[in-house]
């Protein structure tokens, strides 16, 4: 079942792995983790109950889609803008104490493991993508070839066949007005 993770809508996917990852006892919520916001552009901390196991779900989820990733990216792909009252919105990363929490958690489970060579950062072991592959979120959409239209595209200006035959239809339909 390998790469069915990208077929699956992310929506559905990511509470159907939280759910599992609520199972694992190495996923547990930080006493902290109840009064702390998610970075400097949150006015107030998380208010759902299940925010540290779906944020733990969307973090494997972007390490099975980008491969080795770090602290720092995740930092920027959580951040959002901050409300400076009159002054412009401002983009700002999350905080990164979530982050690595989650990813000590992940690693004390056997499903993500640390990369020092070439890239640093964390990425999946074999364990980590065959609960993910296993996780069964609902399907996009299958995309059937049979409902294709495959047209040919018009050269330097031509015109194509429905282009034409709507122009013929406009000139019999003007010819008609006239005789009338």
């Amino acid at each position: 079942m390998a790469r069915t993770i990208f077929a699956q809508n992310p929506e559905k996917y990511i509470p159907a792995l939280a759910e599992a990852l609520k199972k694992m006892p190495e996923f547990e919520v930080p006493e902290w983790a109840l009064y702390a916001k998610t970075g400097v552009s949150r006015e107030r901390p998380p208010a759902s109950e299940d925010f540290w196991f779906i944020r733990s779900a969307s973090i494997l989820r972007q390490l099975y889609i980008r491969g080795v990733v770090g602290v720092g990216k995740l930092r920027t792909r959580y951040g959002s803008r901050k409300d400076r009252g009159g002054k412009p919105d401002k983009f700002f990363k999350s905080g990164g104490k979530i982050i690595r929490v989650i990813l000590q958690q992940a690693e004390a489970a056997g499903l993500v493991e640390k990369v020092l060579r070439m890239q640093h950062g964390r990425r999946l072991t074999d364990k980590g993508r065959e609960l993910l592959d296993s996780i069964d979120g609902a399907y996009e959409n299958v995309i059937n070839g049979n409902d294709w239209v495959v047209r040919n595209a018009p050269l330097n200006g031509q015109k194509d066949e429905d282009e034409q035959e709507d122009e013929i239809v406009a000139q019999e339909d003007e010819d008609v007005e006239e005789s009338e």
